[in-house]
């Protein structure tokens, strides 16, 4: 009987557990951009242009995550005395199959949150080569 009940008492217990997701299995991100700092012709230019680099911030903060950052450091020294000195950081990476979690205006700022499913990062990985982005700007209306 004592088997019986120590039995019930394992499955109740294992009923009780919390059900979770594994949140190592995500990244997050929060990308901020300034709305009055940005050229346009109006408010709501201004604001589109806001939301699109809050969302480019966030994707650089995903990719640094992702593939870390390069940063670079050069210390100049005259007449044994420390000059100029100069560092430098960048992140470079192809970031697929994040989501946009919110994305909104607080004061003058706009803000984006995207989160990164890991596992399916890696399954986008597989489909295909990465493509090296062209280095040539063009000029667009946002």
């Amino acid at each position: 009987m004592k088997k019986y009940l120590l039995i019930l008492v394992a499955f109740v217990m294992v009923g009780c557990q919390p059900l979770h997701m594994n949140m190592d299995d995500w990244l997050t991100a929060v990308g901020y951009a300034s709305i009055s700092e940005q050229q346009g012709r109006n408010e709501e230019e201004k604001q589109v242009r806001a939301m699109r680099a809050s969302k480019i911030d966030a994707y650089r903060e995903l990719a640094e995550q992702v593939y870390g950052m390069r940063v670079s450091g050069r210390a100049d020294l005259k007449d044994q005395r420390l000059g100029t000195e100069r560092t430098s950081g960048a992140v470079d990476g192809v970031i697929r199959g994040a989501e946009v979690v919110r994305s909104y205006k607080v004061g003058d700022s706009y803000v984006t949150e995207l989160r990164l499913d890991i596992k399916k990062m890696d399954m986008l990985r597989s489909y295909g080569e990465v493509q090296q982005v062209p280095e040539k700007r063009q000029q667009t209306i946002f």
